[in-house]
Order: C-alpha cells, then sequence, then structure tokens
C-alpha cells in the first residue's frame, strides 16, 4: 500500500481524479486529548478508563497497543496484558468540546459531513473543488494540517471515490498520515486484502466465506453471484459481490438537527445520598448546558432519567416557561424532578436531558420582576475561560472536591 500513502510534507500527491469522497479518523482520539496537557506520557502505554470496578478502556494509545490493550477491553485485563500501564481518567464534556471544533473544520470545506462518532466523519467534497481551486487529497492534506494545529491532535485520511474504499483507506493510513486510492487502481487496492475487511462481513460470516475457499476480496468479486447467493442468501451475496468490486452506492447524509442533548452517569457504587445525587445533577446539567449553547441551542424540556438498583429506570420530564440553555435552571428543573419522582431508594444511574430544542432566535423571555442575577452571562464567562485554559478551569464551587481547595 505505499504507493497510496501520502505522509505530511508530501509535494505530491497519487491521481485523485473521481475521488470526492474523504473518511477523516481522529488516532487514538481520547487519549490523544488528555495527552495534549501530558506530553511527558506521550511515548508510555496510556489508557482512558474510569477508575471503578466495573471501568472498560476508552481508549488506548499506540504503545499501549502494542501490548494488545484495545477499546471496549475491561480495564483489568489492560493492566495484566500491560502491568505498567498508565491510567488517565476521562475528562467529562472535553472530548464532544473537542470534537466541535474538529467538525467544525471539515464543515469549512463542505456541508455534507457525516459523523459516524465523535472521533470520525466522511465528507464529500465534489461541490467544493471548483470553488476553492484544489483537489480531494489537498483538501484532506490541510485538514490534517489545520486539525494539528488548531488542536494539537493527529488525524488519517482516506480518499477515494466510494465511502468503503475511503474507510479502508484512512485506516490503513493510521498512525498520522493519508492513502489516497486513485479511481483507476480500486480493483488493485482491495483485491489483495483478506474477505474480513468487506464493510458487513462479521466473524461467523468470514467463517463461512473461508470454508467455502473465499479467503480474499478477489475470490468474491471473482465468484459466480448465483453460487454466493445459494452460500450466504440473495441480500449478503449482492451486497458483498458489489464491494468487493469496488461499488458502494451509499451517500454521504449530513447530520441531522438535533432533537435533545443529555448526560447521564452510571455509579460505581450504588448511590443513596440524595446529597450526592443533586451535586451530580449540577455536574450532568452543567455539561449539557454547554453543549447546547456551543451549537446555539436552547431547549424547553427538561428530563431526568434514573435507575434504580434492581434495574427498574423511569424518566420524568417537565417544560419550562422559556426555551434554555442555563445550567442553573436545568439543574434546579432536575432536582424538583428527582425530589417529586425518586424521593428515596438506591439510584444505579442518573441523567439529565433537555428536548424541545430550537435555535433560540426568538430571543430570551425576560423577566422585569426577577432579581436573580444573569447566570447565563456567568455561564457564557465561564465557557470562554474553559475554552483557552481547559476544561476544569472554571466550575461551581460545589463541584470542586475538597482535595482541590
Amino acid at each position: 500500500m505505499a504507493r497510496f500513502r501520502v505522509t505530511t510534507g508530501a509535494t505530491t500527491m497519487p491521481d485523485d481524479t473521481g475521488c470526492g469522497i474523504l473518511h477523516v479518523d481522529m488516532d487514538a482520539f481520547f487519549a490523544a486529548v488528555e495527552l495534549r496537557t501530558r506530553p511527558e506520557l506521550v511515548d508510555k502505554p496510556v489508557v482512558v478508563a474510569g477508575d471503578g470496578p466495573r471501568s472498560v478502556v476508552a481508549a488506548a494509545n499506540y504503545p499501549a497497543r502494542k501490548f494488545g490493550v484495545r477499546s471496549a477491553m475491561p480495564f483489568s485485563t489492560a493492566k495484566r496484558l500491560c502491568p505498567q500501564l498508565i491510567n488517565i481518567p476521562p475528562t467529562p464534556g472535553l472530548y464532544g468540546e473537542v470534537s466541535r471544533g474538529v467538525m467544525a473544520i471539515f464543515q469549512e470545506f463542505t456541508p455534507l459531513v457525516e459523523p459516524l462518532s465523535l472521533d470520525e466523519a466522511f465528507l464529500d467534497v465534489q461541490g467544493a473543488l471548483r470553488r476553492l481551486n484544489t483537489t480531494p487529497a489537498r483538501i484532506g492534506a490541510e485538514i490534517r494540517r489545520r486539525v494539528t494545529a488548531e488542536h494539537g491532535l493527529n488525524c488519517s485520511v482516506g480518499v477515494a471515490e466510494v465511502k468503503f474504499v475511503a474507510k479502508l483507506a484512512s485506516g490503513m493510513a493510521k498512525p498520522d498520515a493519508m492513502v489516497v486510492v486513485p479511481v483507476k487502481e480500486k480493483l488493485a487496492f482491495l483485491r489483495p486484502l483478506p474477505v474480513s475487511a468487506l464493510w458487513g462481513v462479521g466473524k461467523r460470516t468470514e467463517e463461512h466465506l473461508h470454508q467455502l475457499g473465499l479467503d480474499t476480496v478477489a475470490a468474491v468479486a471473482d465468484a459466480p453471484l448465483p453460487r454466493l447467493r445459494r452460500a450466504i442468501g440473495n441480500a449478503a451475496a449482492e451486497h458483498l459481490h458489489a464491494l468487493a468490486n469496488g461499488h458502494d452506492e451509499r451517500t454521504v447524509v449530513p447530520e441531522s438537527a438535533e432533537k435533545s442533548i443529555g448526560a447521564e452517569r452510571t455509579f460505581d457504587v450504588d448511590q443513596h445520598d440524595r446529597g450526592v445525587l443533586e451535586l451530580e445533577l449540577l455536574r450532568l446539567s452543567e455539561r449539557v448546558a454547554g453543549s447546547l449553547r456551543s451549537r446555539g441551542l436552547r431547549g424547553r424540556t427538561v428530563s431526568i432519567k434514573v435507575r434504580f438498583a434492581d434495574f427498574k429506570t423511569i424518566t420524568r420530564a417537565r417544560t419550562v416557561p422559556s426555551g434554555t440553555d442555563v445550567a442553573r435552571e436545568i439543574h434546579g428543573t432536575a432536582v424538583e424532578l428527582l425530589t417529586e419522582h425518586a424521593p428515596s431508594g438506591a439510584i444505579r444511574l442518573i441523567g439529565v436531558r433537555v428536548e424541545g430544542l430550537d435555535d433560540g432566535e426568538g430571543g430570551i423571555q425576560l423577566s422585569f420582576e426577577s432579581a436573580e442575577p444573569r447566570w447565563r452571562d456567568a455561564e457564557v464567562a465561564a465557557d470562554v475561560a474553559r475554552s483557552k485554559f481547559g476544561a476544569a478551569a472554571v466550575r461551581p464551587a460545589s463541584l470542586i472536591s475538597r482535595h482541590e481547595g
């Protein structure tokens, strides 16, 4: 795959004519975000995981991956594989904040951005080429440069004619490079790959295809379609045969308007203390309000989610007088709902959500009789401070633990 690979600073690009689809994937995203402020740990095996008995690995940096540590692995397993493993607890709200900044860079190049998660997205740049007087590969290179310069992170980019090939290419670009698959070389790129590279081939399908002697993409591409249909069914056969021959009709679908924004927490130990629960509701309300403000949204309905120790789960909601993006208002409503609908009992999970979103163009309803301070102004000022100095720069005093005081 070396002839397709483009690294930082390259002056020549493979032929990208007709390659209007990009897949951008952040490298070890959660770990990389945390390591920006811990450069002394960059070359050591690091994971991001909770510190409780149920914690799993959210992300592993590349030195940790050399020991077999992977995301979604129980932390206890990861520690056995790599006894010197360093764990960084996740920073609530930070990854979403950074993701929004990265996605905003993508949207400067094209409105056709389809996020798949916080750390990866498809882009259709075909309509932007003439407007920007550039090429797909040069857009990919500029995105990589901007993400590093503005966020201190690396990403890998796949450039191809279709989504399936672009996603494969970004995986092969890791870490910190770009792979361009020219249209004329698409089949040469695909055919040597193992059959597991085909989108939709899980472990059981892979085993079945191996039993049929179909070990590579080339073997599936060359197999008579009637034989494939008999072996794995009509729909699967036609899907895999098309992919193996480089066909993928899927288009890039931009993210649809959000209907709600929420946050929740599962406690390591079931929680009885109402004071602790109210503080957690404040923490969650801060996250939700910050997300609303960053998107320019307000919501009319506040809801809570409560899961008890016996796994019984309830949701309760209340509509507020006017749309809000203020943590104090969200928290006050959430506490009322908790008091009224879950006054007692051990709680395993608690969450806050704001629904009925709009862009707030109708303005904020003012109350001339209220003597309340302008809480929103204070929270917006805190947003600015956090964006400059980090997520922990400004927090409500009640959320600062005693050992920090």
